[in-house]
């Protein structure tokens, strides 16, 4: 029926637009709140631990966040350290994303190719699987004996913290595909080398996306010991510097750093994923 046809009461009320729903702002509310509940926790537990301890090995929270300040703007120390956290953090960043970028363009495709061919995963998937235990540290000598001291050793670590997550959920994504789906896709025409981008990406993207969110924490957890590789800026590398300095709080400063990076690294995944992922019921 036409609004014309409707009464003016009817219609004045179905010409008001819909009233803001206010339990979705204050459920937000509750999830940042709680969300920020466990590290202030443990933020007032560190203070108490430490404050008022001049011989305590762990600095207050109020040393580290002087010490971050003057990382990031300088005018506080006027130290090594000052005014150098872009600078760290960029070369991170770079090498990160670097590595990960190329994990991604060699485990996607080997991913597809050992969970859909068979010949494939018998001649690869064993190799694979010896090497995946091999921790990043046992790698370090090694390469910077390929590569040698400098970013491209970086690089090469980096690279294999997150290619083998990406690797396996590639593969266990591909495998999970449902049979019936192939056989719809045969039924209308699509064989052969077609199913790959029309049924076995598809289907196997919730997996994917799970192996690049797991591939890209893993590369930031290897980023200190990819930039022990000779490097002279990173945030592993200031965390090294520090370290051998005896500055703690710069150290724990490059851990925030870290994780903050990480995290929000790990969000613009999920939020790709999502609207990537709309229509599946397990979407990231």
């Amino acid at each position: 029926m036409s609004s014309a046809g409707l009464s003016p009461a009817v219609a004045a009320v179905s010409a008001e637009p819909a009233p803001r729903r206010p339990g979705l702002a204050l459920g937000r509310l509750r999830e940042i709140l709680l969300a920020l509940a466990f590290p202030l926790a443990l933020g007032v537990i560190w203070h108490f631990a430490t404050v008022g301890r001049p011989y305590s090995l762990i600095p207050p929270p109020a040393e580290v966040w002087t010490a971050l300040r003057d990382l990031a703007v300088g005018g506080i120390n006027d130290d090594a350290f000052s005014a150098t956290l872009l600078t760290h953090l960029g070369a991170s960043l770079a090498r990160v994303f670097g590595g990960f970028g190329l994990a991604v363009l060699a485990a996607l495709p080997l991913g597809l190719l050992i969970g859909r061919v068979p010949l494939v995963r018998q001649l690869l998937d064993p190799t694979f699987q010896i090497l995946r235990p091999v921790p990043v540290t046992a790698w370090l000598p090694l390469a910077m004996i390929l590569f040698g001291l400098g970013p491209r050793s970086a690089y090469f670590l980096v690279f294999l913290g997150a290619f083998y997550p990406i690797l396996v959920n590639t593969v266990f994504g591909v495998r999970s595909v449902e049979p019936r789906l192939f056989e719809a896709a045969s039924m209308l025409g699509c064989r052969g080398s077609a199913q790959f981008a029309r049924v076995v990406l598809p289907a196997a993207l919730p997996s994917i996306f799970t192996g690049l969110r797991l591939g890209l924490g893993f590369a930031w957890v290897v980023i200190v010991v990819g930039e022990m590789t000779g490097v002279p800026t990173g945030l592993g590398a200031m965390i090294m510097e520090a370290r051998q300095l005896s500055r703690t709080e710069i150290v724990i400063c490059g851990m925030v750093v870290i994780g903050l990076a990480g995290f929000v690294s790990d969000r613009i995944v999920t939020l790709i994923g999502r609207r990537l992922l709309a229509w599946s019921p397990a979407h990231v």
